[in-house]
């Protein structure tokens, strides 16, 4: 990939204005654009003067920096504690270390991938994403939308009691994954996302008290695969990914409900 100009940023304005030209990219880590058919950019934007590279807590919430690497969210004891090890477990596999260590949190978000271990756990936390023009808006009707020329400044994560769980399937330890799902349960209701359809994830809501008992697990989880699509590739085919999610489904909803922990 070819880069023609490169520019830090010095403000959010800056960047934004200079992000409304086509032919203009923000780099974050600069990890996933390889993966796009662009071999040539005009102007490569970098955020990292802008402090977005920070985690800060508050007793509300969490708000998580769009330049944030993934080694950084992997290693935080704050979110490990309160999402009961789920976050450390969705980014383990992702490359290895040194990837994750220049991947950032924007750059997994912002690129909607349907392989995105990242974007698969935050929808079910209930996050949101917060655009320097579009404010903070549910991360759940962020993915479903294209991408435009917004900036994103971070990850909103409200704090909530709940119960966490992430699983993942995949043909070894360092791919991309076959099927991605989170449960998160608190005491209004539950959120079970799943990803690597291979589509973008998609979260589904449901009841609360749902999936407490097997029996109540395996009608909920079925449901939540029925409504979903999935498609074949080379790694699984469709009616492979729909089974799986709900075996995947089916032992969240079960472990967030204390039961085979």
């Amino acid at each position: 990939m070819n880069i023609a100009h490169y520019v830090k940023a010095k403000s959010l304005e800056e960047a934004w204005q200079l992000n409304q030209k086509r032919s203009a990219v923000i780099l974050g880590g600069g990890c996933w654009l390889r993966m796009s058919p662009r071999r040539r950019v005009a102007t490569a934007i970098d955020l990292m003067d802008l402090g977005l590279d920070e985690i800060r807590e508050t007793e509300e919430a969490f708000y998580i920096g769009a330049m944030v690497p993934l080694r950084q969210l992997e290693i935080s004891e704050s979110l490990e504690t309160y999402t009961q090890g789920a976050m450390k477990e969705a980014l383990r596999h992702i490359v290895g270390t040194q990837f994750r260590n220049m991947a950032t949190v924007g750059g997994s978000i912002w690129g909607r991938f349907g392989f995105s271990d990242v974007l698969t756990l935050f929808l079910a936390l209930d996050a949101e994403a917060d655009l320097y023009k579009g404010g903070r808006i549910p991360l759940s009707l962020f993915a479903e939308k294209t991408a435009d020329t917004d900036i994103l400044k971070g990850i909103y994560l409200p704090k909530k009691k709940r119960r966490t769980a992430y699983a993942s399937l995949r043909l070894n330890a360092t791919d991309f994954p076959v099927l991605a799902c989170a449960v998160s349960r608190t005491a209004d209701s539950v959120s079970c996302s799943v990803g690597a359809r291979p589509m973008r994830a998609q979260v589904r809501c449901l009841p609360a008290g749902t999936g407490m008992t097997g029996d109540e697990a395996e009608r909920a989880a079925r449901e939540v695969a029925d409504s979903l699509s999935f498609e074949d590739n080379m790694r699984a085919s469709r009616i492979y990914r729909h089974d799986m999610a709900m075996v995947l489904c089916r032992r969240l909803l079960l472990q967030t409900a204390g039961e085979g922990d």
